[in-house]
C-alpha cells in the first residue's frame, strides 16, 4: 500500500522549457450563424490554465516538490496570466521577460465538452535569448535533485547539450520531453519521453509495436542515454532501457476524454518518482497510471497527488491464491511499485504435511510475497511414475492456496520450473536442504540479475513417500 501522504518535501526540481497559456472559452451553441455555416457560441465562461512547461511545473508542485521554472515570456497579458497562475502554485519563476517575445497562447472554443476551434498566438523570439536561459539554469542546477526539459520548439530551448552536460557533471537526473528531429541536443540525458509520432520522426516508421525496441536501443546508444519511454496513446507506453530490456505498459485509462497535457503529466510524475529513488520501470508504471487519470478529464488538467495515491492503492489490491502465469505477472507488476521482495519455490506438494508447512513458512519469512509453483499431473507422472500424484493438480493447488504463508500458486507443465522462473524473475529462489545451490534449477539465472538463492532444511522424518508407504502398510 502507498501511504496516503507521500512526502516529497525534500525534493527540488528544475524545469526548463516553453511556457504557454491554455485559455478555454466555454458556452452553448443554439443556432447556426447567418453569415456562414458555423455554430454561434454564446461564451459564458472563461478559464486560463498553465500549459507546456508551466503545466509540468504545476504537476510537480501539486506532487509536493519545490519547483523552479526557467522559461521565456513576453510583456503581454498572457505572460502576466501565466505568472499569476504559477505564483498561486508557489512555483519559483526565473523567467526571461522581454517585449521581443510573444507568450504562446492557445485559445480553445468549447461547447458541450466538445472543442470546436483552437486559435494559436505564437511567434519565435526575434532574438536568441538562450544564452540567458542557459546561465539561469547553471545557477540553479547545483541546488536541485532533477532537471526536466520540456521542449515545445517555441524558442526557449535552442540547444540544451551544455545544460545536460552541466547537470550530469553534478550527478543530476535529466528527463526530456523532446520535439523535432534533432535529438542530438538531448545527448547524455537520463531518459527521453517522445510520443510515437515524435519517435518515428527520428527513427522512421514503426509498422508494429515489436519494431520499437530495436530502433529505440540504437537511438539510446547513439544519444548516450539510459532509457526511452515511448508514449503510445490508447496503447499505453513502452519503456526501453540501455541493457536491451523493453516493457510494454498497457494504457491505464478506461476512457480517453482529452489527451491535452498528458505528456506533461507523464514527464513530471516520471521525474518526481525517479528522483525519489524509484527505478525507471516503477516510475513509468506510476506515470502511466497518472496519465490515465488526466486523460479522463477535460482540458489541461494537472495531476493531484491525493488522487494519484488513491488510484495507486486501488490498483495495489492484488488478488491472491491460484492464478494463471499471465495474471500472476499483473500482480507482480503492482508489487514492484512498492519494492516488495518476491520469494519463489516449487515442488509437487502431493500430500501436504508438517514438513511442507514449516518449509513454506520459512520461505515466506525471507521476503514479502511467496509464490509456489506446482508440477502438473503429467510432469509428476514423468518424474515419479504412473501411480503419482495421489492428489490431482487442482486439489494440490487449492490446499496450498489456503495456507497463510502462501500468496500465489501457479502451475507448470515442464519437468523443471526454469521457464517459469525466467518469466517471474523472483528476488529470492528457495529449495529444500537436500539440494546444493549449484544444483538448483534457475539458480544461475536468478543470480545473474542480483537475486538470491537459498536452501531450507526439511523437518526430519517428514516426506510424502513415507506417508504413502505407511498408508500402504496399514491397508
Amino acid at each position: 500500500m502507498f501511504p496516503n501522504f507521500l512526502d516529497f518535501s525534500d525534493s527540488n526540481i528544475l524545469i526548463i522549457g516553453d511556457c504557454m497559456l491554455d485559455s478555454y472559452w466555454r458556452g452553448s451553441t443554439k443556432r447556426i450563424s447567418p453569415e456562414a455555416p458555423v455554430p454561434v457560441v454564446g461564451i459564458d465562461n472563461l478559464e486560463d490554465r498553465a500549459g507546456g512547461a508551466a503545466n509540468v511545473a504545476v504537476n510537480t508542485s501539486n506532487i509536493g516538490i519545490k519547483t523552479t521554472l526557467v522559461s521565456l515570456i513576453g510583456i503581454d497579458d498572457s505572460g502576466k496570466k501565466i505568472q499569476h497562475i504559477l505564483r498561486k502554485q508557489l512555483i519559483d519563476c526565473d523567467f526571461v521577460v522581454n517585449d521581443k517575445i510573444t507568450t504562446t497562447t492557445k485559445t480553445r472554443i468549447v461547447s458541450q465538452n466538445q472543442q470546436l476551434l483552437r486559435i494559436d498566438k505564437e511567434t519565435h523570439p526575434k532574438a536568441n535569448f538562450f544564452h540567458i536561459v542557459e546561465q539561469k539554469c547553471f545557477k540553479h542546477i547545483p541546488k536541485i535533485n532533477a532537471v526536466i526539459i520540456s521542449d515545445y520548439n517555441k524558442g526557449c530551448l535552442v540547444d540544451c547539450k551544455k545544460i545536460i552536460a552541466y547537470a550530469k557533471k553534478h550527478h543530476k537526473l535529466v528527463v526530456v520531453d523532446p520535439k523535432g528531429k534533432n535529438y542530438y541536443k538531448y545527448y547524455g540525458a537520463s531518459i527521453i519521453t517522445p510520443n510515437l509520432s515524435e519517435f518515428e520522426e527520428v527513427v522512421g516508421k514503426c509498422n508494429t509495436l515489436e519494431e520499437i525496441p530495436d530502433k529505440a536501443i540504437k537511438l539510446i546508444k547513439k544519444l548516450n542515454i539510459n532509457a526511452l519511454l515511448v508514449t503510445l496513446s490508447e496503447k499505453g507506453m513502452m519503456l526501453i532501457t540501455r541493457d536491451g530490456c523493453s516493457h510494454h505498459l498497457q494504457a491505464a485509462s478506461r476512457e480517453v476524454f482529452d489527451v491535452t497535457g498528458a505528456g506533461d503529466t507523464v514527464i513530471s510524475v516520471l521525474a518526481s518518482f525517479i528522483s525519489k529513488g524509484y527505478d525507471y520501470l516503477q516510475a513509468a508504471k506510476i506515470a502511466n497510471i497518472a496519465a490515465g487519470i488526466v486523460v479522463e478529464k477535460s482540458g489541461t488538467s494537472p495531476i493531484i497527488l491525493a488522487e494519484l495515491v488513491q488510484k495507486l492503492n486501488s490498483k495495489n489490491q492484488s488478488p491472491t491464491g491460484v492464478l494463471s502465469l499471465k495474471n500472476l505477472m499483473k500482480c507482480l507488476s503492482i508489487e514492484q511499485l512498492n519494492n516488495k521482495k518476491i520469494v519463489f519455490t516449487n515442488g509437487c506438494f502431493d500430500i501436504l504435511h508438517a514438513g511442507h508447512i514449516k518449509y513454506l513458512q520459512t520461505a515466506k519469512n525471507l521476503g514479502d510475497k511467496l509464490i509456489v509453483a506446482v508440477n502438473s499431473d503429467s510432469s509428476i507422472k514423468q518424474l515419479k511414475g504412473n501411480n503419482r500424484p495421489i492428489n490431482n493438480l487442482s486439489r494440490r493447488m487449492a490446499v496450498l492456496a489456503g495456507l497463510k504463508s502462501v500468496d500465489w500458486v501457479v502451475s507448470f507443465d515442464d519437468l523443471t520450473p526454469e521457464q517459469t522462473i525466467q518469466t517471474i524473475k523472483p528476488d529470492i529462489l528457495v529449495k529444500g536442504g537436500d539440494y546444493s545451490i549449484d544444483n538448483i534449477i534457475g539458480a544461475d539465472f536468478v543470480k545473474s540479475y542480483g537475486g538470491t538463492v537459498k536452501t531450507i532444511d526439511f523437518l526430519v522424518g517428514h516426506s510424502t513417500t513415507n506417508i504413502i508407504e505407511k498408508c500402504l502398510s496399514l491397508s
